[in-house]
């Protein structure tokens, strides 16, 4: 929002949320039913072509976000380095907006606009036309109107809003106000409405146009430096007709300087460029080696989950995952995007954070949740485990930590296999057992002495039981198999307080893995469950029982550059696993903690606190 927002600031539509698509609902149906009556031949072929111009210029858009975050999440290049924030996702939410007013536009002028009927595929003529009048009067106009904007009284009403984002992202370029952006729409339809008023328009000419705009706008907010030097080298005077994402970055950052809208030679002429233009974008293109000092491999969990990625859908990832109805509808994506990535050889980054000064990535493995139960699947993805480790020692990276199923007894022995095969590796591997099992029993209301264990008995959960078998709570197993694997385990000392029974009667359940719905109701009405496990239960009763998320915890402000959700915890909630790792780097530990391994879980939990990280009660 802009600091005093103006008449007109809001969008229309505002309120319709998804909805809003049915605005164009009326002109598809009327394409339809001409095409069906007319026949596709008969039919105006650039009234149905509007359609998929505006879904083209959706792909094309997401294809530049997940680019610029795929990018951006590596920090090589980087023109601007300072993280973004869930404000920033949230005001930029509505980047569709501006394609459906740009589909209302196209349809109004394919429909009354005198010419705008029955174009031909191709005219030279338009294309060349639209091509002098953008360098011409688009160009110039839009310098002196974008000038205006920065007055003090436009500015806080409208331009204000856009400035917002410091760090650009390609979807900044459209985030204005209503009013602004209409003014911006009927300054790039001068080319448009020419050529339709002097039977000059060709649908090609209009479609390379609407994606010449949205190609350039995307690129200059992209954050990173990717127009090559030995273009200007080739073609010097090129300098003049075309900015790059540096050169309007310095826009964001200096506000006063860098006017033009694609072509800088209005800034030449009227003296506006940034004197540090060529500078940044020496600078920027020559990169900086890329160091990091915790690495997390996390992998993909749900056939969706890839939209959920920081790369993905930028809404999507800013919210916890929960399955929606309507991504069923692109399950062939999915399932090509699924079958794409397990072609691919190793790890990929897909997100950037810094605590003061360690510097902190996500590596994903390009594998799903239920590759991990393949047994013909254990030594590829253990191999790209193993190199991505590897990759991590030679960055000169302290931590990796191993998330979600990356670290799963039946695949490595909680990380062991790595060790093993490494005994000289330098980077601390850490499964984060300690902080998830201090999360765990930190969790347990106070003046609790009895509660019940249940699923299956994992790394955590054997931590979990001895360590509250030492506080003299009870731990109650319902299954006698588990009961006496665990039961010899136990110190001696507190062994007598891990029993067995199949009717406990303890109002606080820690669950597990393999915990089936039957068990579950075994519970009284009023359970609090906490889950012990890295994914929370398939099913939940629907009754008074309460359930808490995986083991997890709020993260401080000092970590920065967090605007996308971890699976299913809620914003600014990391799991215990990823933050075992940031804690583990940031007291420079120099033991592993995998395999059998388990750190103090008092020392890990208060060096945690002190880092300000907290349970998520005391968010």
């Amino acid at each position: 929002m802009a600091t005093n927002p103006g008449i007109f600031t809001e969008w229309p539509w505002k309120k319709l949320g998804n909805f809003k698509y049915l605005l164009l609902a009326p002109w598809v149906a009327h394409g339809g039913y001409l095409a069906a009556t007319k026949g596709w031949r008969a039919a105006d072929p650039g009234y149905l072509a509007i359609l998929p111009s505006l879904l083209l210029r959706v792909l094309h858009n997401q294809a530049w976000i997940t680019a610029s975050r795929l990018q951006n999440a590596r920090s090589r290049r980087q023109i601007v380095d300072r993280g973004i924030e869930f404000e920033q996702v949230d005001r930029e939410r509505n980047w569709d907006d501006q394609i459906i007013l740009s589909g209302i536009l196209l349809y109004l002028g394919a429909l009354y606009m005198p010419g705008g009927q029955h174009l031909p595929l191709w005219r030279a003529d338009g294309f060349l036309l639209i091509a002098l009048l953008h360098a011409g009067p688009v160009e110039f106009l839009y310098y002196w109107f974008h000038r205006a904007l920065h007055h003090h009284f436009l500015y806080t009403r409208y331009h204000s809003h856009h400035h917002s984002s410091i760090v650009t992202e390609p979807i900044t370029s459209v985030i204005h106000p209503f009013a602004e952006l209409v003014a911006y729409e009927v300054l790039f339809a001068i080319p448009l409405i020419a050529c339709a008023l002097t039977g000059t328009a060709s649908i090609i000419a209009f479609e390379i146009y609407v994606l010449y705009i949205d190609f350039m706008n995307n690129m200059g907010h992209c954050n990173f430096e990717l127009v090559p030097s030995w273009l200007f080298k080739w073609f010097p005077p090129l300098k003049y007709l075309m900015y790059t994402p540096s050169f309007h970055s310095l826009h964001h950052t200096q506000f006063r300087t860098n006017y033009s809208l694609f072509m800088p030679f209005y800034d030449y002429i009227y003296n506006t460029m940034d004197k540090s233009s060529d500078t940044l974008y020496e600078k920027s293109l020559k990169g900086k080696e890329e160091t990091v000092d915790v690495v997390h491999l996390t992998h993909l969990t749900s056939l969706h989950s890839i939209y959920h990625m920081r790369p993905g859908f930028a809404e999507y990832a800013s919210q916890p995952y929960t399955s929606k109805w309507y991504m069923r509808m692109m399950f062939p994506v999915s399932w090509l995007s699924m079958v794409l990535t397990w072609t691919y050889g190793s790890s990929f980054a897909v997100e950037r954070n810094v605590m003061k000064k360690l510097k902190m990535q996500s590596w994903a493995i390009p594998r799903y949740s239920f590759h991990y139960g393949l047994a013909w699947e254990k030594e590829a993805i253990n191999n790209l485990i193993e190199k991505a480790i590897c990759e991590a020692d030679k960055k000169g990276a302290k931590v990796v930590s191993l998330g979600l199923l990356n670290q799963a007894q039946s695949l490595n022995g909680n990380g062991e296999l790595y060790l093993q095969k490494y005994p000289k590796l330098e980077v601390r591997l850490v499964d984060g057992t300690s902080l998830a099992a201090a999360v765990v029993v930190n969790s347990i209301p106070q003046g609790k002495d009895q509660v019940v264990l249940a699923g299956n008995i994992s790394k955590v959960a054997r931590a979990v039981a001895a360590a509250l078998c030492k506080k003299n709570v009870k731990v109650v197993m319902t299954n006698k198999q588990d009961y006496h694997f665990l039961k010899p385990n136990m110190p001696e000392d507190a062994a007598e307080n891990l029993l067995f029974s199949k009717t406990p009667t303890a109002k606080v359940w820690l669950i597990g893995e393999g915990l089936d719905a039957s068990e579950q109701f075994k519970a009284q009405k009023g359970t609090q469950f906490i889950p012990y496990s890295q994914f929370p239960p398939k099913m939940v009763r629907k009754d008074s029982c309460t359930y808490s998320t995986t083991p997890a915890m709020s993260v401080p402000k000092t970590l920065q550059n967090v605007h996308s959700c971890e699976n299913w915890l809620p914003r600014r909630v990391m799991s215990a696993w990823r933050i075992a790792g940031m804690v583990h780097a940031l007291e420079g530990w120099n033991g592993h903690e995998c395999g059998d391994i388990v750190l103090d879980m008092e020392k890990v939990w208060s060096a945690a606190l002190l880092h300000g990280f907290r349970p998520i009660a005391q968010v």
